[in-house]
């Protein structure tokens, strides 16, 4: 269980280390294909499309692509009174922990009269995916739309498979959730379809395009953000989860081992990489995770997991060739438990959220943090970031130039278009002091 990486005695470099960690076999790349037909069915054929990949894919033909508003109300009143209280206790932390991250109008006055103002334009509409394939996630419908919302974000749209155990409805519980924050425009639809509906828009639904796709998914609907992202936005390919540890002896090996079993259960694609200085640790965690594999409930989707070519236990000299392994590897959940954890963390610049010290582990930011947990997989971490209010804005800088301002940088715009041979544009400020 969870093959071994010895890195002992070598110092790869950059471009080794990204040749050496582990991936699945199945991945992005691979599924390009097959999600590219599946969003050109739904383009050709439109709510058709949806309804016969709906009975394909998800072994239910809903009886509608949009939820009533009736049955968001109805799953909201049905609606768990304890669930509610974990969902409005994450809903408030997250809000709160998305509105840091809405920066603040700023000006900036260059000379008397020459003035750039920066601003932040949220999208006017998005469309937001909540999956339900191997699991329900209430979770995801607050990290989608709560950002969204603290970005000012006008219209949102939020999709999510129908599910064959509740006659083609979407899970009572997104439902219920989307209701409780406000969202009533909902779709029974799922995967790279819903995806491409978003992307394009499905207009005998009324199904508008987006200018945003967001929320994790399979890897199949991380390959359609892929493919539609030339036509909207995306926030990042969350697709198969992965957690890496960086641990070192003095670590808890049954905390670490849990962590481990707890992005495992997600999909049998996930990863779940330890990476320890100590040899007799990692041997201490192999031994605990044997006896959680055996002991939880998706037992044998977590053991497909770790023992799948995308886990591992990569064994280092030390923790600063621990960190570059975590640099290379990108992780979507990136731990750190060691003994100075400031030091470990100073040294990572590639990760889409990291948990530091032996009571932060990745099932808090999960739910409960108040940060997002729609993150960069598959290594994408080491060039984009996670979903954020951020996500929904566009930086805009507004440019305030009055006569004198401009009368003052005119020399300069006359020398630079004339060096590169483009002199209408000296003459376009010129122009206007000739009169």
């Amino acid at each position: 269980m969870l093959r071994t990486i010895d890195l002992r005695g070598s110092r790869p470099s950059p471009a080794e280390l990204l040749a050496l960690v582990p991936r699945a076999e199945t991945d992005v790349t691979a599924a390009l294909a097959p999600a590219g037909r599946i969003i050109d069915e739904v383009r050709e054929h439109g709510g058709q499309a949806l309804l016969d990949q709906a009975e394909r894919f998800d072994g239910v033909r809903p009886a509608a692509i949009r939820v009533p508003a009736e049955e968001l109300r109805a799953a909201l009143e049905a609606l768990d009174p304890a669930v509610r209280e974990a969902v409005e206790s994450t809903i408030a932390r997250v809000r709160a922990a998305s509105a840091a991250q809405v920066p603040v109008p700023v000006t900036t006055v260059l000379a008397p009269g020459a003035v750039i103002e920066q601003r932040w334009q949220p999208v006017e509409r998005v469309g937001l995916y909540v999956p339900g394939g191997k699991a329900v996630y209430p979770s995801s419908v607050v990290m989608n739309v709560v950002p969204a919302q603290v970005a000012g974000v006008r219209s949102i749209a939020l999709a999510s498979p129908p599910q064959a155990d509740h006659d083609g409805r979407i899970h009572p519980t997104i439902a219920a959730v989307a209701a409780l924050l406000g969202v009533d425009e909902v779709y029974a639809m799922g995967g790279a379809g819903a995806i491409g509906a978003f992307a394009y828009g499905v207009p005998d639904l009324g199904v508008l395009p987006v200018q945003r796709v967001t929320g994790p998914g399979n890897v199949f609907v991380a390959a359609a953000k892929r493919l539609v992202a030339g036509v909207t936005g995306i926030d990042a390919e969350a697709g198969p989860t992965d957690i890496l540890v960086i641990a070192d002896a003095s670590a808890d090996a049954d905390f670490v081992a849990a962590d481990l079993v707890s992005q495992a259960e997600h999909d049998e694609l996930a990863a779940s990489v330890l990476v320890t200085d100590s040899a007799e640790f990692a041997e201490a965690v192999r031994e605990r995770l044997e006896t959680r594999v055996a002991a939880t409930k998706h037992s044998a989707r977590v053991r497909a997991a770790v023992e799948g070519p995308q886990s591992a236990l990569v064994l280092v000299d030390d923790l600063e060739q621990a960190a570059a392994f975590a640099n290379a590897f990108g992780a979507e959940h990136l731990e750190i438990q060691v003994a100075d954890v400031d030091a470990t963390l100073a040294r990572i610049e590639n990760a889409g959220a990291i948990f530091v010290g032996p009571h932060s582990p990745v099932s808090l930011g999960d739910y409960a943090a108040g940060s997002n947990h729609v993150l960069p997989t598959g290594g994408t971490a080491r060039h984009v970031s996670g979903l954020s209010a951020a996500t929904f804005l566009r930086p805009q800088q507004v440019v305030r130039y009055d006569e004198a301002a401009l009368r003052a940088v005119a020399p300069v715009i006359a020398t630079l278009s004339a060096e590169e041979d483009l002199p209408a544009h000296g003459e376009a400020v010129t122009a206007r002091f000739e009169r």
